[in-house]
């Protein structure tokens, strides 16, 4: 099969939505599928990869965040619909992109992809602690209006996990398809802890190898709530002085970031880490993995570090919150740097945490059995539009 993914938040500099796109073509390179990435660039070029290709298509960047580029016109895009022809059209955004997907006139299977929870990014986030959050949802019942006239011209909507495709289903969201993702389960395992690394990251916190090393990884963006994760660290090392954060990652918040660690005491920002087996290391090098997100559609760092046997302190909602059910986990209230703070001391309490990084258990999906699921589902939906094209011909 030849899949086409319009995807609006692809970037190089991206976090989840890049990490699945280089799994999905390694894939298909195994497979014998082909990936075509539609994505919005500097300049409008190819780039060959091992299982497809990235097809940048020439846009300006977001007005917030300059890591990314915003489509405008569907022109060019469709142009490159027309001659790669795919058996599969992907709409990996609710916005520009997922309508390019919606209304190019080729004749496609179309899947739109659910990578963002909008109200949970972004109305939840700001209004916690105002409104409960099944009154945020109904505030913007706009909001699901649109999305269920975009999804209705889909065949399918793709949720990363069965409460998200519930989620969904309640606001009449077009026919959503629970698919769980998966992480690279060959590279992130207990198996890349280092010593040496270990040291050299406590160092950087100012600490000795006697200290418990803590981590957010994630985007410095307001819906991971980093705010939450460090004044509640701020608050744990009061009892547990002990104890460092190693915050990784960058974003459009990250001079609000870098003021808040510098009048937080040990905490040390470390910024972004591109390498993925050193951040392999990092997770299995470390005592437990502080996130703050309650909006993840999966929530691929949670899951990273519980595949690396890190015990995790979670927010009680989102993806997060489902996969922290798996395994060695603790849960707060999302928003919360209180609860954040004593969901911090029992976990460091806990037999899985005080007994090193390799004793959480249990743990996510693989992208391997992820994408085994997403194909096969293609393949049906293919199957079936050209047995109803075989129908209607008779």
């Amino acid at each position: 099969m030849k899949i086409l993914d319009v995807s609006g938040f692809y970037s190089e500099t991206g976090g989840g939505v890049a990490s699945y796109v280089r799994q999905k073509l390694a894939f298909a390179a195994r497979e014998g599928h082909e990936v075509v990435v539609v994505a919005p660039g500097a300049e409008s070029r190819e780039e060959l990869r091992p299982g497809g290709k990235i097809v940048w298509v020439s846009a300006p960047p977001m007005p917030f965040d300059a890591n990314y580029r915003m489509f405008l016109g569907a022109a060019e895009a469709w142009r490159v619909m027309d001659s790669e022809a795919p058996d599969v059209v992907e709409g990996s955004s609710p916005w520009r992109g997922g309508w390019i997907a919606a209304q190019w006139p080729g004749d496609a299977v179309r899947s739109l992809v659910f990578h963002q929870d909008f109200i949970a990014g972004y109305p939840h986030t700001l209004l916690d602690g105002l409104l409960d959050r099944d009154r945020i949802d109904r505030l913007f019942n706009g909001y699901w209006a649109y999305l269920r006239r975009l999804s209705a011209n889909f065949d399918v909507t793709v949720t990363g996990g069965e409460w998200l495709a519930e989620r969904l289903e309640r606001f009449g969201v077009h026919r959503p398809v629970a698919v769980p993702f998966g992480i690279e389960a060959d590279l992130f395992s207990p198996a890349q802890r280092n010593e040496a690394l270990r040291r050299e990251l406590l160092a950087a916190c100012g600490a000795g190898s006697q200290s418990r090393l803590l981590l957010t990884v994630g985007r410095l963006h307001p819906e991971k709530r980093h705010r939450t994760v460090i004044e509640g660290f701020v608050r744990a090392r009061a009892d547990r002085p002990d104890i460092v954060l190693l915050v990784i990652g960058d974003g459009p918040t990250r001079g609000a970031v870098e003021r808040l660690v510098r009048r937080s005491p040990g905490v040390h920002l470390m910024g972004p880490v591109t390498d993925r087996r050193r951040l392999a290391e990092i997770y299995a090098s470390a005592d437990l993995l502080v996130h703050g997100s309650g909006a993840e559609t999966y929530g691929l760092v949670v899951a990273e570090a519980m595949s690396s046997g890190l015990p995790v302190v979670a927010p009680d909602t989102g993806g997060a919150a489902d996969l922290a059910r798996r395994g060695a986990a603790v849960t707060y209230r999302t928003g919360d740097a209180a609860s954040c703070a004593a969901a911090i001391c029992e976990a460091l309490r806990s037999p899985a945490a005080t007994g090193g990084a390799g004793a959480a258990s249990g743990g996510p999906s693989s992208a391997e059995a992820h994408f085994v699921q997403l194909f096969a589902l293609y393949r049906d939906l293919v199957d079936e539009r050209a047995t109803r094209r075989v129908n209607r011909a008779a």
